[in-house]
């Protein structure tokens, strides 16, 4: 059986995420030529190429791909297990790794993981944003313990998971005072010709908002459309037009983005959901989550 060297395996894993040898060895400390060499003894030791010339740069082939994969679930695990012991060496941490989908509005994604900090002993919560099949994979890989997602996810031959409702949330527009001042009187027919901006048609909640605007015979006007939920908050905060945000952030809205509700939109709520890998949940911080929306 062939011995695999772990520091050229932990070489390769740089270069293809960093996207090439020399930003590998910029990071690394060490020669390019030194990473070089040890790419091409990993690759006569597996008997493979990783990589393939692309351009003025090098890409992975689909045994780079399969090898990147392994990678990444080895040197994960790694740091994994270095922060767990430094977590024994001291404090019992509670360490909970969540994935947000980008278009999940952040000040949900923080409500929902308040009952973190109410759990009576010391928690790390590291979070990463990204779209749901990145988040899926990185789920699958056991990189995230949960991901927060607007919507359910189907299990697949090579995925399974499953999906936990947090709950239905009604949905209102906000708006910088001014806006907010001229569009309340009259809502919801104030919003014909309206300044609106909204998530991009890849967001659950995009096809609630415009069956409500059928239902209600309107025809506003959208200035913008965001895929990232936070860089609409910003947009909204300088006042470029309306925007939706569950009603029940009303005060973090205000407090945060100086955004006042308009109205709220009878019959449109928007979903939140926790993807697990495991259909009994067993992380006591996912737990906690899950308790605190049924409560």
């Amino acid at each position: 059986m062939r011995d695999l060297n772990y520091k050229h395996l932990h070489y390769f894993w740089v270069v293809a995420k960093e996207g090439g040898v020399n930003r590998a060895a910029n990071k690394l400390g060490v020669a390019a030529q030194t990473i070089s060499g040890q790419l091409a003894l990993l690759e006569r030791s597996l008997g493979v190429a990783l990589f393939a010339p692309a351009g003025r740069g090098l890409a992975l082939t689909e045994a780079g791909r399969t090898a990147l994969s392994y990678a990444d679930r080895i040197f994960n695990l790694g740091e994994q297990m270095l922060e767990a012991l430094e977590d024994r060496a001291g404090e019992a941490v509670l360490r909970l790794t969540v994935g947000i989908l980008d278009a999940l509005p952040k000040l949900a994604a923080h409500r929902l993981l308040q009952p973190l900090m109410g759990m009576g002993k010391p928690v790390r919560l590291v979070c990463y944003e990204g779209e749901i099949d990145e988040l899926m994979s990185d789920l699958a890989l056991h990189r995230l313990d949960v991901v927060l997602s607007d919507r359910p996810v189907a299990s697949t031959g090579s995925l399974r998971v499953f999906s936990h409702p947090l709950g239905e949330y009604p949905v209102s527009f906000y708006g910088v005072p001014a806006l907010a001042r001229q569009y309340a009187k009259g809502f919801p027919a104030s919003l014909a010709g309206a300044p609106l901006m909204l998530p991009t048609r890849t967001n659950a909640l995009r096809g609630k908002l415009e069956q409500w605007f059928e239902a209600n015979d309107l025809r506003p006007q959208v200035v913008g459309e965001f895929e990232d939920s936070a860089l609409m908050d910003t947009f909204g905060r300088q006042g470029m037009g309306l925007f939706p945000a569950l009603s029940m952030l009303g005060p973090d809205v205000e407090a945060q983005l100086g955004a006042l509700p308009v109205g709220e939109l009878e019959g449109v709520r928007e979903q939140v959901f926790a993807i697990s890998g495991e259909r009994r949940i067993r992380h006591p911080g996912v737990e906690a989550i899950l308790a605190a929306a049924a409560g």
